[in-house]
């Protein structure tokens, strides 16, 4: 056990400058004097990696496995230029028309420093990647990014804060106008989908959740992001009812929680989630629960608990009488 708290510790200095996750234990690269995980190995050694951007979809792990169909010589570099934002006619260069608009692979990044205002829900199409780094970029406004019935998704190096919740609505989507239903304030939204890696982004202060995967969606990895100033953080899982995300896999690896977050780190319904190597430093209600006999395998976490809660998780009894962790 002593060992185990001991490789923890190591890589929470790097997390704290680097946000980064090694599901492989055995697995570091040392890099500059500094033991990296094996994602961030996997690319931060390369000092032309600017030139190489697609590199980083080989260096993903867990469910979400390597994006290898993001990559390849048929795929669209696309640069945003634009941080304006037209939810029913997307402009050229802004990034609702390249992560909506264009079809096939593409590879989003971004020309300078900026700050995006949704007007509303941004769909993101399958096959895209968006590529945060080099640039400090920020996303608000109206329930910020869905990944809608969307495959092969790759986002990175964003910060997403202050999404609200928005009544029933039309976007353009990747085939033309869709009819939205009321949305709540989620920075990340998964639904039904599939095959999609959400890495090294900051999700703070938004409306309802950071980060809902729901309705079917699997094959996901969530790592090296910092998850900070919420209440309700991760949910796994559509609905006690919704049978159909019993198929559901997560990989939650080292991520960062806290300060100020309150439950649901994640919060688990049917479906199987490895939560490994994450960070917790402080919570108020409980760090990670789950309900509707989900299956959790929960490794190699640190948890700095607080003074006036120090318990994971909470367990309370439902209705028919049975256990069941929230």
């Amino acid at each position: 056990m002593a060992s185990q708290y001991c490789f923890v510790l190591v890589n929470v200095i790097i997390l704290l400058c680097s946000l980064g996750p090694n599901l492989s234990l055995a697995k570091e690269t040392k890099v500059h004097g500094l033991k990296m995980n094996a994602i961030d190995g996997c690319w931060r050694w390369n000092p032309n990696w600017r030139s190489n951007r697609q590199q980083l979809a080989m260096c993903s792990v867990g469910f979400a496995g390597k994006m290898s169909n993001n990559i390849g010589k048929d795929v669209i570099n696309y640069e945003v230029t634009d941080p304006s934002d037209n939810a029913l006619n997307p402009q050229p260069g802004t990034l609702r028309y390249g992560a909506t608009m264009i079809k096939g692979k593409k590879w989003i990044t971004f020309q300078r420093d900026m700050k995006i205002k949704l007007e509303k829900p941004l769909l993101v199409s399958s096959f895209t990647a968006i590529d945060g780094r080099g640039a400090n970029v920020h996303i608000q406004g109206n329930a910020c990014l869905r990944v809608f019935k969307a495959t092969n998704v790759i986002i990175h190096g964003l910060r997403i804060h202050h999404c609200k919740s928005q009544p029933p609505t039309t976007v353009m989507g990747p085939n033309g106008i869709v009819s939205l239903g009321a949305v709540d304030g989620d920075a990340i939204r998964l639904v039904t989908a599939s095959k999609v890696w959400i890495d090294h982004n900051t999700l703070y202060e938004c409306e309802d959740g950071l980060l809902d995967v729901t309705r079917g969606s699997t094959d996901v990895t969530v790592s090296n992001n910092w998850f900070r100033n919420q209440d309700k953080v991760m949910l796994l899982g559509h609905d006690d009812g919704f049978l159909r995300d019993k198929n559901m896999k997560v990989t939650v690896v080292y991520n960062h929680f806290g300060p100020l977050c309150n439950q649901r780190m994640p919060r688990i319904r049917h479906g199987y989630a490895h939560v490994v190597n994450n960070l917790y430093r402080e919570w108020t209600q409980y760090a990670i629960g789950g309900s509707m006999n989900p299956s959790v395998k929960s490794e190699a976490n640190l948890f700095i608990a607080p003074k006036q809660n120090k318990e994971v998780s909470l367990q309370e009894l439902s209705n028919a009488g049975h256990k069941r962790y929230m």
